[in-house]
């Protein structure tokens, strides 16, 4: 299943819009007293609304209802799939027979909005209730984007994590024993395979520029481990080094594999990121950032050369972090407004703690799974090289972007900045452009309040 880059991507600002007004408009406290007064083991039916429409995504999500039902045999699913943000915040807000007890959605940065505004009940009470440890359930980054300023009211599903594909004939071709452990090695590495063609090139070692396929930057900071916010909640990102640093290497390698006019004018020529024409499939670019999911695709693809996977490099200095990534993934939570929360929430605790459901959805739909026990689990059926992705995300050095109220409009406002600075910026520009990035970042919080 593609991540939440591919539904961010798509996400329009009428949609944007719409979500703020839902979830300002949703009046209820999200207290499970207000809605959780069905009785336990009553027979009932629940709605389950998600957002996979693949005939193959959604074969899995049946599979996954199906194994719950008879482990739950009074309480019936009705699915509802290929649902975005933008309905699921309309049913949020107004209710009715129809509209949804359990939502997943794709979208992890609207978290802080779902919780911040009582759309989804706080899981709390329920997670007291069943016992559960959290703490020993999920790796860290997963509980961190779940919940917002102490308020949990999502679970982690299943995870994205990412990391670096590499074509591994091309680097036996070109003299290279494997992989780049550091941003030195990768950029040394990325000129070495690179072939040009005139003014465009047979093959790029890597396109760096953040308007590339999955190249967001906080995927790009995973590797750095950046703090977004100080203590008080305001953006630190000029205080923060690890930032900066990015941006100076990531800009010295735009200039170096050709300069950012050459190098956009090849990205604009590229495949399409979810077909059997991507450039990394077509052997157009030699190193590609992506997620677990990519490695199906690309099998899928029957792609002619042999496929490597790896961790995203790590700073020069910072070797002992190798192996380290960014993490994010699927949530899901319960309706503020559901009459049915005792049994909505044994659907939830089923798909994100039952380690056979989530090990076998996590086989079908070809994510990462979130919890510890399925992560070690013998009844994986992924190809070795997926253990890649497992180990990033047992790495406690990995992490994830935090929420913001205003659903991490931060990260697209650093990313404009991080456009305009691959452009145009020099190292006089740095500092200046993110003391305004952190202005603008602040005042959109405040706004949001």
């Amino acid at each position: 299943m593609p991540p939440a880059r591919t539904h961010r991507r798509a996400f329009p600002a009428l949609a944007a819009t719409a979500l703020a007004l839902a979830l300002s408009a949703t009046a209820c406290t999200g207290a499970p007293r207000g809605g959780a007064d069905d009785a336990p083991g009553a027979r009932t039916t629940i709605t389950f609304w998600h957002g996979w429409s693949a005939p193959s995504e959604v074969r899995a999500v049946n599979a996954n209802i199906a194994r719950f039902e008879k482990a739950h045999p009074h309480i019936k699913v009705d699915v509802v799939g290929g649902i975005d943000d933008d309905k699921i915040n309309q049913a949020l807000r107004g209710g009715g027979s129809k509209s949804p007890d359990v939502v997943s959605s794709f979208e992890a940065a609207d978290v802080g909005r779902f919780c911040s505004s009582g759309a989804l009940v706080d899981l709390s009470p329920f997670i007291e209730k069943s016992g559960l440890d959290l703490a020993k359930t999920f790796p860290k980054p997963l509980l961190d984007y779940t919940q917002f300023q102490g308020r949990r009211c999502t679970m982690p599903l299943l995870t994205d994590a990412y990391g670096l594909y590499y074509n591994k004939d091309a680097f036996k071709a070109a003299g290279i024993d494997g992989p780049p452990v550091t941003w030195t090695e990768f950029l040394t590495d990325a000129k070495r395979l690179t072939k040009r063609r005139g003014d465009g090139y047979e093959r790029l070692g890597f396109l760096p520029n953040y308007h590339g396929y999955e190249n967001d930057i906080e995927h790009y900071l995973g590797s750095w481990g950046p703090l977004y916010f100080d203590r008080n909640g305001r953006s630190a990102l000029a205080l923060d080094p690890a930032i900066g640093d990015l941006l100076t290497r990531q800009r010295k390698m735009v200039r170096e594999l050709g300069g950012y006019e050459r190098l956009e004018k090849f990205r604009t020529g590229l495949g399409d990121e979810f077909g059997a024409e991507h450039p990394f499939h077509t052997g157009q670019v030699a190193m590609q950032i992506d997620g677990e999911w990519r490695l199906g695709m690309a099998l899928d693809a029957k792609v002619p050369f042999e496929i490597g996977v790896a961790p995203m490099p790590v700073p020069p200095g910072d070797e002992l972090d190798y192996g380290k990534g960014f993490l994010s993934g699927t949530v899901v939570g319960v309706s503020a407004r559901s009459r049915k929360q005792n049994a909505a929430w044994e659907l939830v605790k089923f798909m994100t703690t039952d380690t056979r459901a989530v090990v076998g959805f996590a086989n079908d739909i070809r994510n990462v799974p979130s919890t510890f026990a399925a992560l070690k689990s013998p009844y994986l059926t992924f190809d070795p090289r997926f253990r890649t992705f497992l180990d990033i995300t047992r790495n406690k050095r990995s992490n994830t972007a935090p929420g913001t109220i205003d659903g991490g409009a931060y990260l697209r406002t650093l990313q404009d900045f991080a456009y305009q600075y691959e452009k145009d910026g020099d190292g006089s520009t740095l500092l200046p452009g993110l003391m305004r990035t952190e202005r603008q970042i602040d005042s959109d919080l405040a706004q949001a309040k």
